[in-house]
């Protein structure tokens, strides 16, 4: 392996590393009242109710709603796709209110978006 592959390979990893960082301190998403608001709007009854309706496995409700496993883009937009809301209203439910998302907006994020209110 040559020195430019071995840094592309350094520098994969580091990426991948940066892309799995946790969310800023500032944003307390709270999975749970996301689901809770779900189920009400959906008028079913309980979580197994909500995973038939989203189509998403028992346990990966169970897990969101435990934290164990992060709410991804893909569930988001399963559940815009089902509930006809905005992916923005989805997290503002969750309680992350930031207007931006993405890799390189992670600094931004701590320093400015802490304090900016949904509009």
């Amino acid at each position: 392996m040559s020195n430019l592959q071995t840094n592309l390979a350094a520098q994969s990893s580091a990426l991948r590393q940066h892309r799995t960082l946790t969310p800023s301190p500032c944003v307390q998403a709270e999975p749970s009242n996301l689901l809770d608001a779900l189920i009400e709007h959906l008028g079913v009854r309980n979580d197994a109710a909500l995973s038939r309706a989203l189509y998403l496995s028992a346990p990966m409700i169970s897990k969101l709603r435990s934290k164990t496993l992060p709410v991804s883009a893909t569930v988001l937009v399963r559940m815009h796709d089902v509930t006809g809301l905005g992916i923005r209203e989805l997290r503002a439910l969750m309680g992350d209110q930031r207007r931006r998302f993405g890799i390189d907006d992670f600094n931004d994020l701590q320093e400015h978006e802490c304090s900016e209110p949904l509009n």
